[in-house]
């Protein structure tokens, strides 16, 4: 007996009635794998837009999105904040927020770009990581300056730098509704290593776009923390394109981000003039695989869900205790 299709009422597996027609196999679907997760508004997934590096890339996204119809929750940026000027975060700040649309920048200095050489071996030691007191530092004076001019969300690349900045928000040092992205760069591999990082306060966590459907599996079974998920990775990350699976990444890895990244293109970090035909060019074209991703979804019969535009917030989170008193600075609503 040639197998059956799914019902007709769920979302259509990518070639499954065609296949079915010729009596060709298709795995069924485990309920048990799907995610019990979602974001406090309900939804399963949102949008984001990543390597967004200055004004002039932000109101290409934002022209070219309003082109397309691509709905976008969030806006992420890689160069950091001590690359831009102050009229400029200004300014990306504004117009994101005109729009319902949350901004995100880096912190500050990484290993990286630093004079250690350990980053550049053969083990590539040290990583993104902040090195030394002054290095932390300076992703602290990030995080203040960027918060003081209106951002609501940075990027964190090292764990040191992401549980400082989580007792500062609860100490209220940094506003109470700043959210905290962890930086694909170091993203967790396992479920474990994912718990920890929500509990040092992230409310976001990219993980590397290799992870299988069963890993992602694994992680919901021990955290609801966001997921951001690269649906098309730079070269830098793997150069992954996994279009084909975004439904079924979404039913594992609710709530999730869905990153529009661009494969087959220079790296831009850190971003100046000299790149900016490179950066507005590939801006407009991950805007461009967003619609691509869109349009799959939907002859799939897999665009439900979607949380409204001008959700941000996480929904309630588990953090550790800091010596010295509590640091729970969960954001428990939409509204708070």
């Amino acid at each position: 007996m040639p197998p059956v299709p799914p019902a007709t009422d769920s979302p259509r597996r990518p070639g499954a009635h065609a296949l079915a027609r010729i009596g060709h196999p298709f795995p069924a679907v485990d309920p048990a794998d799907a995610s019990p997760h979602a974001f406090p508004d309900g939804g399963t997934w949102r949008t984001e837009i990543p390597s967004v590096e200055g004004p002039e890339a932000l109101a290409a996204v934002l022209k070219e999105s309003a082109a397309l119809d691509v709905p976008v929750h969030r806006i992420s940026q890689g160069s950091g904040v001590w690359m831009l000027t102050d009229a400029e975060i200004t300014e990306m700040a504004e117009a994101c927020a005109a729009r319902g649309i949350e901004l995100c920048l880096f912190t500050g200095p990484r290993g990286t770009w630093d004079i250690g050489g350990s980053t550049r071996s053969d083990s590539g030691g040290g990583g993104l990581r902040a090195r030394g007191h002054d290095a932390l530092a300076g992703c602290v004076e990030d995080a203040v300056r960027a918060t003081e001019l209106g951002v609501r969300c940075l990027l964190v690349a090292d764990e040191g730098v992401l549980w400082s900045l989580h007792r500062m928000r609860a100490a209220s040092v940094l506003p109470a509704d700043v959210t905290f992205k962890l930086s694909a760069l170091t993203g967790p591999v396992n479920p474990a290593s994912y718990a920890v990082y929500e509990q040092l306060g992230a409310d976001s966590l990219n993980v590397p776009s290799d992870l299988t459907l069963g890993h992602l599996t694994e992680i919901r079974r021990v955290s609801a923390a966001p997921m951001d998920m690269y649906v098309e990775a730079p070269d830098d990350l793997g150069g992954y394109v996994r279009m084909y699976e975004v439904a079924e990444l979404i039913r594992r890895g609710a709530p999730l981000y869905l990153k529009f990244g661009l494969s087959r293109s220079p790296g831009i970090y850190p971003y100046g003039a000299q790149l900016r035909d490179t950066a507005l060019a590939s801006a407009r074209e991950r805007v461009r695989r967003g619609r691509l991703v869109l349009d799959l979804l939907a002859r799939h019969g897999a665009d439900g869900g979607m949380s409204p535009l001008g959700a941000r917030l996480p929904g309630a989170l588990r953090r550790f205790t800091a010596p010295g008193g509590p640091v729970d600075a969960t954001l428990s609503s939409e509204e708070k």
